[in-house]
């Protein structure tokens, strides 16, 4: 046994039995890549335009972490940023990855997007993970083998915040949603998480985009007149629902609102991966890391692609090895688990490559509630409520 390898097995025999990892022999260079469209959305509050580095802030955070670890066991991690600007081909920024040996892929993109990556890197054995796109379908009918989503879906938001509600005894809702398909998509999830969970949709209204700024053409004086017009004469409800994905109205809802009622969904109480204000579990140490690296609170993005390069590095330092199938064959097996600051260990859905997590409610200041709520129960896993369940799933891995 030469130096090296005698130190590390030593330093191997002295850990807990649960936190040995594989011992590396030869020194492996993990290359990540991250093609992203940058977050320049135009928002309805200042406070909530993207940072330019929104999401690769997170995962250079996670290298670091990876790297911290893999000092002992020879390994190295590198992530390259590969940010797209308008009318640039992803399929060309995955081809450069590729080329440049990348055989894991960090994708922040819309949804048919991310699964034309997806196909076009299925050839090649990189594997894929979805940092943002929170589309069902990608899991359900669309889900690919190669993909594992880091991101909550649209179902496992839209459960989290019914059992609250339904916790709350608010089971009367007014669901209001945008014009957009995007709005749609997300107003479907809280519809079905609503007859789910006991609770009852009283009315559904669409709040119709007639365009115009964001910002410029809604002074709050206009806003102050026309909010409480749009949401007057509904049927007695407890909780005004809203989903609006595309940044139209929602934030304008709270206080505004004809009858006195709180507000939930895209706006006031918000389900959410990650939020800023969480410092549970753990979670105010890496809110510190993130906070001097990055000068600004880490949000969902960041902290999506954070998880998905910790998984990268766990993987890799548990097998051994930086080779797609078997990093994959690691996270889709009975040993893998994320510790990510929210109470509870993270695990795959081995159905569909889903990522179980707790849902964080926020209202912008602190955390409200994390779900799944107490008294709603699983067979196999309680964060299993959360989201399609195996039953019901429409996926077939390809």
């Amino acid at each position: 046994m030469n130096f090296k390898r005698g130190v590390l097995a030593l330093f191997a025999l002295a850990l807990p039995a649960c936190a040995v990892p594989a011992v590396a022999v030869d020194n492996i260079n993990v290359k990540v890549g991250f093609i992203r469209a940058p977050h320049m959305r135009e928002t309805l509050s200042i406070l909530d335009i993207p940072a330019a580095d929104d999401g690769i802030a997170g995962a250079e955070l996670a290298v670091e972490d990876n790297n911290t670890t893999g000092r002992f066991l020879g390994q190295s991690f590198a992530i390259e940023d590969v940010p797209l600007r308008p009318g640039d081909d992803p399929a060309a920024a995955l081809s450069g990855l590729i080329a440049r040996g990348v055989s894991f892929v960090l994708v922040d993109l819309p949804a048919a997007a991310l699964l034309a990556l997806a196909d076009a890197a299925r050839e090649k054995g990189v594997l894929i993970f979805n940092t943002d796109a929170p589309e069902d379908s990608l899991r359900e009918e669309n889900c690919r083998a190669n993909v594992f989503h880091v991101a909550p879906s649209y179902s496992m938001l839209a459960d989290g915040l019914a059992q609250y509600l339904v916790w709350k005894q608010w089971k009367r809702w007014f669901l209001i949603k945008g014009s957009h398909s995007q709005d749609e998509l997300y107003a479907a999830a809280l519809a079905r998480a609503a007859k789910k969970f006991g609770a009852k949709v009283v009315e559904e209204r669409v709040y119709e985009d007639t365009g115009g700024g964001r910002r410029s053409d809604s002074g709050s004086v206009q806003t102050q007149r026309l909010i409480p017009v749009a949401t007057q004469n509904a049927p007695a409800y407890d909780v005004l629902v809203a989903a609006d994905e595309s940044e139209v109205f929602a934030s304008y809802l709270p206080f505004r609102t004809w009858d006195p009622r709180p507000v939930a969904g895209s706006a006031g109480l918000r389900p959410m991966s990650w939020d800023g204000s969480h410092e549970q579990w753990g979670a105010i140490q890496l809110q510190n890391r993130f906070m001097k690296r990055a000068s600004r609170r880490m949000n969902a993005c960041d902290n999506n692609a954070w998880v998905a390069m910790r998984m990268i590095g766990e993987a890799v330092s548990r097998t051994g090895s930086n080779d797609p199938k078997i990093v994959r064959g690691y996270l889709t097996g009975p040993d893998f688990a994320m510790a990510a600051f929210k109470g509870q260990k993270q695990t795959l859905r081995h159905w569909n490559q889903q990522l179980r997590q707790p849902i964080l409610l926020g209202d912008g200041r602190m955390i409200v509630s994390v779900s799944p709520q107490e008294g709603f129960l699983h067979q196999t896993s309680e964060l299993d409520t959360l989201g399609f369940d195996e039953p019901e799933t429409k996926c077939t891995l390809q």
